[in-house]
């Protein structure tokens, strides 16, 4: 279905001009100002549930067909205050936007209850153009919907998956360069341990096939952060553990690698691991530090991570998250993380205030890291920390006179930072392109 073109963001003339000025930047190493880059924002034409909040998700896939084609999965205002709608908003090469409804078996708009930190949707694009929407599942069947073909609507195709009647909560995916999709997931709803799955889309099969346990352990619960592809087809994972059966506060955040054409698992340094791992056999990037505890008590105040990203320079991964320290004076403060021989190296990104479970990471030509934070309170809060050759850290706004509160980021084939932008104060989502 066609929509009028995109219309650009009618911010106040104040905010427009801080688009190529100087913005106050949220600092962490670093006491300069930065210009803020030029930050192409738009509305997204279409209302967004305040539902529509998460850390884990992938809500944002791109394309490049005869430009760059964006997609992103939402949540829509549903018939109640309660419930919500997904649906997938395509933005094509000449800034033209779409709805897509994610329909049931009825053929009417799927409606879900709300479920913040839960129920909110992944996509990805494979290899012959079909959209694939996870959504809306906290220890849930499977709610999972795809295209038959390019331009198709999107229906349900839940019961095409693998590990039917099991509950699924943290959907995670990607495409694989092949046009394979990977997708990690935590499932099961026991009280003792919660493992964490990977499957994959054959795109020439048109097939889902589980592909292993990945993360196991008795009391403890997997949450799955972020996965992507590298050039030779291998898969990065990054995923946390918690107290089982479930806790807002994860610790010992791990990184995984499988490579499909040996059927095998290592970790960062190559060596080879037998899955599932636990917490003792991962391949740990944030270890547990002084006064840490495993809690399922959601008003625990010490030491916990949450919320990570994974971006690749080459095959190398490259790693943003929060992490909570007994002396960061109860905030959670953002790092860097990549790997050095058989250890990781871990740097502080920006310890300023408080930050909301929001992160995104690219790796640019230039900027080489760029991460992406959301502070947890001021006008700006949406920020895009680099860093520079003598190592501090510089910050600056990456959407000037928008009030998102949370974020997902995706670099398309152009070298270009697309921004998923959610103000759930005022129910709107944003598209952003740097």
């Amino acid at each position: 279905m066609r929509r009028p073109t995109a219309r650009a963001y009618a911010a106040p003339a104040a905010a427009l001009a801080a688009l190529l000025t100087l913005v106050p930047a949220a600092q962490a190493d670093s006491t300069d100002l930065t210009a803020a880059a030029a930050t192409v924002i738009e509305k997204v034409p279409y209302a967004m549930d305040s539902s529509n909040q998460a850390a884990w998700w992938t809500p944002a896939a791109t394309y490049k067909g005869r430009g760059q084609y964006t997609y992103f999965a939402f949540n829509e205002p549903g018939s109640t205050a309660a419930t919500h709608r997904p649906a997938v908003a395509r933005r094509d090469p000449d800034g033209v936007w779409s709805r897509l409804p994610l329909l049931d078996k009825s053929g009417q708009q799927a409606e879900f209850a709300d479920d913040n930190g839960h129920n909110q949707p992944s996509i990805a694009r494979d290899g012959s153009g079909r959209l694939h929407v996870f959504a809306s599942m906290h220890a849930d069947a499977w709610r999972y919907f795809r295209t038959e073909a390019p331009g198709g609507d999107i229906t349900d195709h839940a019961a095409e998956l693998p590990d039917q009647g099991v509950g699924i909560t943290y959907p995670i995916v990607t495409t694989a360069p092949n046009g394979d999709l990977y997708l990690a997931a935590r499932v099961g709803a026991g009280a003792d341990r919660r493992p964490g799955k990977l499957y994959r889309w054959d795109n020439a099969a048109a097939r889902w096939s589980v592909v292993t346990t990945f993360a196991d352990a008795l009391n403890r619960s997997v949450y799955p952060d972020d996965l992507a592809v590298d050039a030779a087809g291998r898969v990065h994972l990054l995923y946390e553990w918690a107290k089982a059966p479930a806790t807002g506060f994860r610790h010992q955040l791990s990184y995984l690698r499988y490579d499909p054409s040996a059927g095998a698992f290592t970790d960062s340094a190559g060596a080879s691991v037998t899955t599932p791992v636990t917490p003792a056999t991962s391949d740990v990037i944030q270890d547990l530090t002084a006064g840490e505890e495993w809690s399922i008590d959601n008003a625990y105040t010490g030491p916990a991570v949450q919320s990570a990203k994974l971006t690749l320079d080459g095959s190398a991964p490259k790693i943003a998250y929060r992490y909570r320290s007994a002396d960061s004076g109860g905030n959670f403060r953002v790092y860097y993380a990549y790997p050095s021989g058989s250890d990781w190296v871990s740097k502080t990104v920006y310890a300023g205030g408080q930050t909301a479970a929001a992160l995104g990471i690219t790796w640019d030509e230039t900027d080489t890291k760029r991460i992406y934070y959301v502070t947890g309170s001021g006008t700006d809060r949406v920020f895009v920390a680099t860093q520079s050759a003598d190592g501090a850290w510089t910050a600056q706004s990456a959407a000037p006179g928008v009030g998102a509160d949370r974020l997902a980021v995706r670099r398309d084939s152009d070298g270009n930072d697309v921004l998923y932008l959610p103000d759930t104060a005022h129910n709107t989502l944003y598209y952003g392109l740097r």
